[in-house]
């Protein structure tokens, strides 16, 4: 009498079965995300050439923008903007317009960061309260008419100029709150 051990055919055909699983399972996950690589990989769409207006008929606020590429991150809830321009038309105050080579909008719109060449400009080209600010970066809260920055700023009115470290410009009321290192050039 030999003593082989006694493998029997479905006890195999079980083992291949669970690696078969095993492997497929391996196979079609989804590739896991490292910290380090690029949040911002691959969007859900790209639109060129854009403009749209969000009007608030109760309020009488009319809000434009334009851009030449958007792009939108469904996962991460972001949308980008190249070259973009907003303008804010809020009866009873000024016309706010602001550009920037880039923007980055979060929270369905709540908070919008402008990043490289900021320029703003509170008032129409031929009003003598007319109020321009540069900046590389702003970060603008619409909702509450107001924008901010921790950088280097410039504001011109007239033959003023006005140059700053950090701001707060709430347009709704017009206040414009210089943080530091603020110097003042009356030409």
């Amino acid at each position: 009498m030999s003593k082989h051990p006694y493998i029997s055919s479905p006890l195999i055909f079980f083992v291949i079965l669970i690696l078969l699983t095993f492997w497929l399972d391996v196979l079609t996950r989804p590739p896991e995300k490292n910290k380090n690589d690029n949040a911002y990989f691959n969007p859900d769409y790209i639109v060129e050439d854009l403009s749209g207006i969000r009007v608030d008929h109760n309020q009488g606020i009319q809000r434009e923008f334009s851009a030449q590429k958007l792009r939108h991150y469904l996962e991460e809830k972001v949308t980008q903007l190249e070259q973009t321009n907003f303008i804010s038309i809020d009866p009873g105050n000024p016309l706010m317009r602001l550009h920037a080579d880039h923007a980055e909008i979060k929270n369905k719109g709540a908070d919008i960061y402008l990043t490289g060449n900021v320029s703003a400009m509170r008032g129409v080209d031929d009003d003598k309260n007319k109020i321009t600010l540069s900046t590389d970066f702003l970060y603008l809260i619409p909702d509450e008419n107001l924008v901010k920055t921790d950088r280097a700023v410039t504001i011109t009115k007239l033959n003023t100029v006005i140059h700053a470290t950090g701001l707060e410009f709430n347009n709704r009321i017009g206040k414009i709150q210089l943080l530091s290192k603020v110097s003042a050039v009356n030409n």
